[in-house]
């Protein structure tokens, strides 16, 4: 499988850039473009201005305008022109409002240092430009468009030059009077009047101040016309039917009232957004052309000419303070934000949007324009303050002082005021949910800290591959990049935001705490075993935890609370559990390891040791290598260790250790290689067995043949010790293997100088005797357990088994005399040679003493359990007890005192009473038998003609016992002997 090169180590919010773009906030005009409504605006403003001088009118005509009521001395409408200059030409009033409501700021601007102002010139004459000039320049209207608009106003004001401008449908008028030869060509014309018709469309079919009902028969044949139109050029002559129809549609519509009969107010271009539209593409028109950021220095003469088109399209001052706010911000945001000015002014005009918006009774289209346009702002500021760190740096830092007035002020005119459009807040007394300032920047910061957060783990993620450093370096990175983010908090945005927000450093700082703790969380749920790597991106989290908490104490020094809220959202990482989880994670998964090596060797062991100079196995080489090297990179991690991390180690190992011990001790039992009992008979002097050897030679030749061919391979001195027996003592060698690896183990684990508390629980009790304490003290005594028990069963296996040909089948077989106990002694001896030579020397003692009971038992079973072969006369006694003296000789002188003779005496007690009893009298043994069988029984004296109880096999042989008295006597070669098992007990005669 193809290694991976790269992937996503991190996941964090997405980091789309936020859409800088200004949202145009009025709505798309269907079928006019920006240059349409740029020329139609003129074309109305033109018409407005007809009485004014430079557009036709040789004297100040007096303005009737239902719209105007005083409205221009309001400092921040348009204000009364200045002064008049020669030639017509308008000068500007030094003192003029609008121009100190422009240089003003929030921050303090005076009039000298606000926006620049720059003055048009002509480009072939030495006279100041008239204002009619001006716009025609400004909104980039060709001369023979000019010529044809005075044209037309003045074939429609023949005999009626006081006719107010409002009453005149300025598109009807110019398809009226503009006829194609006019043009340069006929498709110059169809454009045009493509455009004219399109202008009658909008205005009064699809945005009409007044609804339309779509089946009025009006509205129909309007829509017929228009589509006509679009074809081809329609016929605008006077004798034209399709020209009269068109008028009177146009007219019928255009004076229409709210209930479709007639009125005196002329509707055709004041309807929302159309007029908001051309609204804003006049005003538009006070930026300089060639330097956009600049307002022409005529910006008075021409809001003042403005304010005559209030009337046509429906404005009053405070759609226009809207519109003006509307247009400031715009150019700023269309100049690429390299005026600031721009902006102080649209916050300037903003303060008096706050005023009207207060007033009750707002008109529906005032709050629709005025609700439209804060929304775009705000929209468009917050989506900069959203991602303050990548919009701002060093260079222009300064304008989120601008901008956080600003993003404030119409969150606050939206929340309180415009909410009455959407029926909140209307009755008197109610009051709206409003953020306040510090949960706006609370909202701000967090936003654009966590933005920034999500580029640094979008850059790590391309820059780190699992070629160069993987997910550990990667975090590594985020961490200098978290502190330096901190740090550019600190030193550039906080000192700004402060002003606003009394702990903006400590919320940034926590919420850079929550977005490295969220991906440090990440890193760790992916981590199975602690490694070195782990530790060091846990200990420069800390680092970066420290560096933060400072930022947050710092910052909270001046709070009323001292910062206590905040600082409780700081959750800590909590290293130390952590750090304690990830080591239990490293315990288990090694342990797991650990066990499954153990399930390993335990499927291939064959108990063969490893050579002669590491006489164990090699799986338990392997088990302590692996729990050594366990212990050692447990220490090696570079944390604090805990006594319960210690505990939860040796407790895994001591479970895998005892499981390993059974599986050593696991070798059977003693029981299964003990001969069975052969059933109790009496001796019978006719007997064929005896039988043969009373025709034998009475010198007893014969018997001693029979034994030399029964015992002639053991005369060789070879130990009788099988493989098999000697796998069992490898075992033994590897259980005390064992024993002397985990005392150094245990020594590790409690005298580590690496353990980070005091052991309470486990040292305490051992103080008073200066010892340290043991981990393994139980599996101490399994293993002695299953030593004592190896031992046994390898012993009754060398004896019974091994060695059966030389001892429990032939010795004493036939005769005392010609079977005793010499070739068992030289095999034994050769045995315990190489027991010696197999074992090592801590393991020899016990298994020595185990080969020695094992031996006696046989002897006494040779004496009470030998079965139809043997007889033993009173007699033989003596001999009998000179072998088992050498048979204690040889355990006594075996080695250096492996076995203390006192041991060995401790031990052979019982068989010397056995021996004694062979050398008692028949009758002694009989009437013994007697007196112990009823004393057990309980019977008492018994009666002429009772039996006495047969007594129960225990295989405890002594002295004591009346079933080894019982069989004593089964083995007694006399006519007594023979006569009293038959009365008593009814055993059988011998075959």
């Amino acid at each position: 499988m193809p290694h991976q090169s790269r992937r996503e180590f991190f996941h964090g919010p997405p980091t789309t850039n936020p859409y800088m773009d200004l949202a145009w906030p009025f709505g798309k005009l269907e079928g006019l473009d920006c240059d349409d409504i740029r020329e139609a605006a003129y074309e109305i403003f033109f018409t407005a201005c007809r009485s004014s001088p430079g557009f036709g009118g040789r004297n100040v005509l007096t303005f009737h305008s239902s719209h105007d009521n005083g409205d221009g001395g309001n400092g921040s409408g348009p204000s009364s022109p200045g002064r008049r200059a020669n030639n017509g030409a308008a000068t500007i009033n030094p003192t003029s409002k609008i121009k100190r409501a422009l240089g003003a700021s929030i921050s303090g601007f005076s009039p000298a240092a606000g926006l620049g102002f720059s003055t048009l010139k002509p480009l072939n004459s030495r006279r100041p430009l008239t204002s009619a000039e001006i716009m025609k320049q400004q909104m980039r209207v060709t001369e023979q468009s000019d010529n044809r608009l005075r044209k037309s106003l003045m074939r429609t004001l023949v005999g009626q030059m006081g006719r107010r401008p409002e009453t005149i449908i300025l598109p009807l008028e110019l398809l009226r009077h503009l006829k194609p030869s006019e043009f340069n060509d006929l498709y110059e014309y169809h454009i045009w009047q493509k455009r004219q018709l399109k202008i009658l469309e909008v205005g009064l079919l699809l945005y009409p101040s007044i609804p339309t009902d779509k089946s009025n028969p009006l509205v129909i044949r309007l829509r017929e016309i228009i589509r006509a139109g679009d074809l081809n050029p329609i016929d605008t002559s006077k004798n034209s039917d399709m020209m009269r129809s068109l008028c009177n549609v146009v007219v019928s519509l255009a004076w229409r009232g709210t209930n479709g009969t007639p009125t005196d107010v002329c509707h055709w271009v004041d309807g929302y957004p159309f007029n908001i539209h051309m609204y804003i593409s006049l005003l538009q028109a006070i930026f300089d052309v060639k330097e956009e950021i600049m307002v022409l220095d005529e910006v008075d003469e021409l809001l003042e000419l403005m304010k005559k088109t209030w009337s046509i399209l429906g404005i009053n001052r405070s759609i226009h303070n809207a519109c003006f706010t509307w247009v400031l911000f715009q150019q700023y945001v269309v100049t690429n934000q390299i005026e600031p000015k721009l902006l102080s002014a649209a916050y300037t005009m903003l303060t008096e949007v706050e005023i009207d918006a207060r007033k009750p009774d707002k008109e529906t289209t005032y709050v629709k324009v005025l609700s439209s346009m804060l929304v775009s702002i705000k929209s468009w500021v917050e989506k900069r303050l959203l991602y303050y760190h990548e919009c701002f740096n060093k260079g222009n830092i300064d304008e989120i002082e601008n901008l956080l007035p600003l993003a404030l002020f119409s969150a606050k005119v939206l929340s309180e005021d415009v909410g009455i459009m959407e029926g909140e807040g209307s009755k008197k007394g109610d009051v709206m949910l409003v953020d306040s300032t510090s949960d706006c920047l609370d909202r701000y910061i967090r936003s654009s800290v966590k933005n920034a957060f999500a580029k640094m783990i979008e850059n790590e993620n391309v820059k780190h591959t699992e070629e160069n450093g993987g997910p550990s370096v990667a975090l590594l990175d985020l961490a200098k990049e978290t502190e330096d983010l901190a740090a550019k908090e600190r030193e550039l945005f906080s000192p700004i935001l402060k002003k606003w927000h009394p702990i903006a450093g400590g919320v940034a700082a926590v919420t850079l705490h929550q977005c490295y703790g969220t991906v440090l969380k990440q890193y760790l749920a992916e981590t199975i075993m602690l490694t070195d790597e782990i530790v060091g991106v846990l200990q420069r989290a800390e680092k970066v935890e420290k560096v933060l908490v400072q930022m947050v104490v710092e910052d909270s020094e001046e709070c009323d609370d001292g910062g206590k809220g905040i600082i409780r959202e700081m959750i800590p990482y909590e290293f130390d559990s952590t750090r304690l989880k990830l080591l239990r994670q490293w315990i288990d998964e090694r342990l797991k390891k650990e066990k499954e090596l153990l399930c390993r060797v335990k499927e291939t062991e064959t108990w063969n040791p490893k050579s002669k100079s590491e006489p164990y196995t090699q799986s338990c080489m392997e088990l302590m290598r692996s729990a050594n090297q366990m212990v050692k990179d447990f220490f090696d991690i570079p944390i604090g260790i805990t006594d319960d991390l210690i505990l939860d180690l040796a407790e895994g190992l001591k479970l895998i250790f005892q499981e390993y011990i059974t599986f050593v001790a696991s070798c059977g039992s003693k029981e299964s290689h003990l001969p069975e009992l052969p059933p109790l008979t009496r001796c019978n002097h006719d007997s064929k067995f005896f039988k043969l050897w009373r025709k034998a030679n009475p010198c007893s030749v014969g018997i001693q043949d029979m034994h030399q061919i029964i015992t002639s391979e053991r005369n060789h001195t070879r130990p009788s010790m099988s493989r098999g027996t000697q796998r069992l003592y490898v075992r033994l060698n590897t259980l005390h293997y064992l024993i002397s690896h985990l005392h150094s183990l245990d020594k590790t684990l409690t005298l580590s100088p690496k353990v980070s508390t005091t052991r309470t629980h486990l040292g305490d009790s051992h103080k008073h005797c200066g010892t340290s304490p043991s981990h393994f003290k139980h599996v101490n005594t399994l293993i002695q357990s299953a030593c004592d028990h190896v031992s046994e069963v390898a012993a009754y296996r060398l004896v019974f088994l091994d060695s059966k040909l030389v001892f429990y089948e032939s010795l004493y077989v036939g005769e005392v005399g010609n079977a005793r106990i010499r070739p068992l002694i030289k095999v034994l001896k050769q045995n315990l040679t190489l027991l010696t030579a197999i074992l090592t020397d801590k393991a020899q003692a016990l298994a020595t003493k185990e080969i020695m009971k094992a031996s006696f038992e046989a002897f006494v079973l040779v004496l009470l359990a030998g079965g139809p072969s043997r007889f033993f006369e009173r007699s033989d006694h003596e001999m009998i007890e000179e072998d088992f003296e050498s048979l204690k000789r040889v355990f006594c002188t075996c080695g250096e005192g492996l076995i203390p003779e006192d041991v060995v005496q401790s031990e052979a007690e019982p068989i010397e009473g056995v021996i004694a009893l062979m050398g008692q009298s028949t009758e002694q043994l009989a009437e013994d038998l007697s007196i112990i069988s009823r004393e057990t029984s309980g019977t008492g004296a018994t009666s002429p003609g009772q039996k006495l109880p047969m007594p129960p096999t225990t295989r405890k042989w002594n002295s004591g016992d009346p079933n080894t008295i019982l069989r004593v006597l089964c083995h007694r070669n006399d006519r007594e002997a023979n006569q009293f098992l038959k009365k008593e007990f009814q055993l059988p005669k011998r075959k």
